[in-house]
């Protein structure tokens, strides 16, 4: 409503001072008035696009204030410069520039608070982390209080192959090590001192994993068999999963973690640095498909 009514009066302006331009051309004619210019070259100086500025000198072109020719270090572009009417419309509008100038400076002195300040503030903030992440980062935080996590139960066990099943045939190929530990959760994981997780979403199983006992000098345990329904993938179930299963290792005394995975999982891996895992190397692997190997020490 604000930028509506500035507009509003911008044109009445224009018109006050005999300028004959547009307040949508003034970026480009400021530009213009300063030197001969590209398209692209303007473009990259007011922010805008190049099919945006394309269709402004277009409509100035018409109105006759500017005027465009082949440059002269490269045929396939043009430059661009003020006609006649438009160093004309330069010189009368510097008197607008002062009045407005002066205008803007009172109206800043009987507010409280400094509208650039702020603008500038926003435009940092955005430019740091852009409206639209931060709007899905908002939507994933609210469908995440629809997610729990929970201990396994046998319940689970064909939630927990499926959704397995799932990812490692859509990248790679089922292994007799994937077999064994999906065929038998509760021997191959739990009953030799690990556990599994699974996220519910609406009371439906969308997301598992699991840590499995090592005997291993170093790592207590393994992360292993994560995997998220593709259908509810960026809801933060990943995020979710991860977290609650490195405190459930903590809950268990464990000093450090490993995992296994393929650098071509571009989003879990993505996922394992965000939770601290960091990349290590030179463990035995029963898996074709591993070319990464990460570890998060808790202590």
């Amino acid at each position: 409503m604000l930028t509506d009514k500035i507009t509003e009066d911008a044109v009445q302006l224009y018109k006050l001072y005999n300028v004959e331009i547009l307040p949508k051309w003034f970026p480009v004619f400021y530009v213009l008035t300063e030197k001969d210019n590209t398209i692209t070259a303007i473009a990259n100086e007011i922010g805008h696009s190049h099919p945006s500025v394309s269709k402004i000198v277009g409509e100035m072109t018409t109105a006759g204030i500017v005027t465009s020719k082949k440059a002269k270090a490269d045929g396939r572009m043009s430059k661009v410069s003020l006609t006649n009417k438009g160093r004309e419309a330069a010189k009368k509008i510097r008197y607008q520039y002062e009045d407005v100038g002066n205008a803007i400076e009172t109206l800043s002195r009987t507010t409280r608070h400094d509208l650039w300040q702020a603008i500038e503030e926003w435009e940092y903030l955005l430019n740091e982390n852009p409206l639209l992440q931060r709007v899905l980062q908002e939507k994933k935080l609210r469908e995440s209080k629809d997610i729990r996590i929970v201990n396994y139960q046998p319940k689970y066990q064909q939630a927990f192959k499926t959704l397995n099943e799932e990812w490692i045939s859509k990248y790679f190929e089922m292994e007799e090590a994937d077999r064994k530990v999906l065929d038998n959760p509760k021997t191959q994981i739990l009953n030799k001192g690990g556990c599994i997780l699974v996220a519910l979403y609406k009371d439906k199983p969308v997301g598992v994993c699991a840590l499995h006992k090592m005997d291993d000098p170093v790592y207590d345990y393994e992360l292993v068999k994560m995997a998220v329904t593709p259908g509810m993938q960026g809801k933060n179930i990943g995020w979710l999963l991860g977290q609650a299963t490195i405190e459930k290792a903590r809950s268990l005394k464990a000093s450090a973690i490993y995992l296994e995975s393929n650098t071509i999982l571009k989003p879990a891996i993505s996922l394992y640095q965000k939770l601290g895992f960091k990349k290590v190397v030179g463990h035995a692997t029963p898996y074709k498909r591993c070319n990464i190997q990460m570890e998060l020490k808790l202590t």
